[in-house]
């Protein structure tokens, strides 16, 4: 399975990113483990976090960031993997937050939750309109020459806003977003394709898309209304139950039947197989998830499979 280099930074990954917002959440601590365990051994290590997770759940602070970190000391396999983690959400101060006071109180609190002493990927989660790039930039600067941060990248940024940071940190010499994490899935793909797509594959930067699996409709799991109790995040899923949704539903149903692979896999496929597009992140609550996942990221889809799937989520 073949690494990707993460736009001309020094991270290299397969192209598969753990994503364990579901850590503390749908996943206890156990389940957790588990599904870190299985992902290390299928051959894999890019975990994708943030602060922020999963603090939306009643008594929860941070717990994703704590659970990968007791995982880590407890195997022993800091070194094993490219570890990622993002700034910038409300934790509590009342906004989005890339004040470069802020950058440094919230490096150190990951550090301490992620029992490490270096982030591979620190990443700005949202952007925030009341702090000046410049700053931000400057205060990634500093976190990178004291050796805390390895890498950069953005999330959730707009072409006009990612072309102004990497203008930016060329004209001043300051550290540049190697990496854009956006939502992007079959279903979901104005967050990405077009401008921010053609400017990622311009600079040479890597995409890590997040949703990859449409909070699992792409799973084909749910099909109708009666189905969205299945899980904690069903009632999230019913704004893709229209005429498009659908229809990607029985293309990757199509897909599924010439292949043998799960929709899920196909739907992960798709995406790996997109321009500038470093590695999607998917999340699993169990091994038999997380096996899946596996499969997705090293199923090579026909040129005519990809063209159904792309044509039918226009």
């Amino acid at each position: 399975m073949a690494k990707r280099r993460l736009g001309g930074s020094v991270l290299e990954f397969e192209p598969l990113v753990l994503g364990t917002n579901v850590f503390g959440w749908t996943a206890d601590e156990a389940a957790s483990f588990a599904v870190l365990d299985a992902f290390v051994a299928e051959g894999f290590t890019a975990i994708d976090t943030a602060d922020v997770y999963s603090r939306w759940v009643p008594g929860n602070d941070s717990e994703s960031e704590k659970i990968i970190g007791r995982w880590i000391k407890a195997r022993g396999s800091r070194s094993k993997v490219v570890l990622a983690t993002k700034v910038g959400s409300d934790m509590g101060q009342g906004r989005r937050d890339l004040r470069a006071s802020w950058i440094a109180k919230a490096v150190e609190d990951s550090l301490r939750r992620l029992q490490t002493d270096y982030i591979d990927l620190y990443q700005t989660h949202w952007p925030d309109p009341q702090t000046p790039e410049e700053e931000t930039l400057g205060a990634y600067d500093k976190l990178i020459k004291a050796g805390k941060v390895r890498v950069i990248g953005a999330s959730n940024y707009d072409e006009k806003l990612l072309g102004h940071a990497l203008k930016l940190a060329h004209d001043e010499g300051l550290p540049k977003y190697q990496s854009l994490q956006n939502e992007y899935n079959l279903y979901s793909r104005s967050q990405y394709e077009g401008a921010v797509q053609d400017l990622v594959v311009k600079e040479g930067l890597g995409a890590i898309t997040y949703y990859g699996l449409a909070s699992g409709f792409l799973t084909g799991k749910y099909r109708s209304a009666a189905d969205l109790s299945k899980s904690p995040r069903g009632q999230g899923i019913q704004k893709y139950f229209d005429a498009r949704g659908m229809k990607i539903l029985g293309a990757l149903d199509e897909v599924s039947a010439r292949t043998g692979a799960a929709q899920a896999e196909i739907a992960l496929a798709w995406i790996i197989a997109q321009p500038g597009i470093a590695a999607p992140i998917a999340s699993a609550t169990s091994v038999t998830q997380l096996a899946s996942l596996a499969r997705g990221a090293r199923l090579t889809l026909k040129p005519e499979e990809l063209k159904l799937l792309t044509e039918a989520g226009k």
